[in-house]
């Protein structure tokens, strides 16, 4: 059992935290139905993400086999064996795309693009420069656009900007973090890797670094944000922003950290109260 859980990840479920970006600031709280609607959609997405770490463990397990520690996943140590594994994917697979049908034609739509995106990156896309980052940014955005669209809920043009510019951070943060722990020709290096430069990554960290902070910062001073939210305070939330990016970047180069937010929101604790704070600040504000 421990091994299927670590081949499912749960812990990575900690992401679909945006698929309730649109019900936080929609000011529809009080809806029953629509917090119905946006569970069953994170647990869709929960599912489907599952399936397909799964799937991606099947497709990686010779690589996996070479790395000092992704060695010791279940598919790639011989813990289960790759038809239960197949079994296991395609099993939550299935049921959170049903998952997603049932809350809405559009929620299915989005989760199913995230799965074939998924599918694609695995096979061939991850390996093409540039664009693999912009494909971890989408998986995070059909998240955003799954708790918006997918449930009805008209979203904030500089909020999904946003969260587009957060997204592509993270995704850089990811590279950057895998290029200073792999090796230069390390078996267990990434190919795509061999095309990125430290330099590189520094940069499109410091844009989207800086973009995400401006973006947000312009969300909660629009016209349309402060008719809707019947706040011009959502500004005061920007400091805790600046302070989580800030906070990320210091895990990435100097604690060598910063390559998966799901688990390093859970052991920074300075990152995890910064989000408690923001969360907490910014539902007093738009209560």
């Amino acid at each position: 059992m421990l091994a299927y859980i670590k081949l499912l990840r749960p812990y990575q479920w900690i992401k679909n935290l945006f698929v309730f970006t649109g019900i936080l600031f929609s000011h529809r709280w009080g809806e029953a139905a629509l917090w119905y609607q946006v569970v069953l959609a994170a647990a869709a997405f929960s599912l489907v993400s599952s399936g397909i770490y799964a799937l991606n463990d099947i497709a990686d397990r010779e690589q996996d086999r070479a790395h000092p520690r992704k060695c010791r996943r279940p598919v790639a140590s011989g813990a289960i064996s790759v038809p239960m594994a197949w079994a296991a994917g395609l099993g939550v697979l299935i049921i959170g795309l049903a998952l997603a049908a049932w809350v809405s034609p559009m929620a299915f739509g989005l989760i199913a693009l995230y799965a074939a995106l998924n599918g694609a990156y695995s096979v061939s896309l991850k390996h093409v420069v540039v664009l693999d980052i912009f494909i971890i940014a989408a998986g995070f955005m059909l998240r955003i656009l799954v708790g918006t669209l997918g449930l009805g809920i008209e979203p904030s043009r500089w909020l999904l900007l946003c969260g587009f510019m957060v997204t592509l951070f993270l995704g850089a943060a990811k590279r950057r973090a895998e290029l200073m722990d792999a090796p230069a020709g390390g078996s267990e290096r990434r190919k795509v890797l061999e095309h990125y430069s430290p330099a590189l990554l520094d940069l499109i960290l410091g844009v989207t670094a800086t973009a995400s902070i401006l973006t947000y910062g312009l969300y909660t001073m629009s016209a349309d944000t402060i008719a809707l939210q019947g706040t011009a305070d959502l500004i005061y939330t920007l400091p805790l922003v600046i302070y989580g990016l800030f906070r990320y970047l210091y895990l990435l180069y100097a604690s060598g950290s910063g390559g998966d937010p799901s688990i390093d929101l859970v052991r920074d604790p300075h990152l995890l109260v910064t989000l408690l704070l923001w969360f907490g600040f910014t539902f007093w504000l738009v209560r």
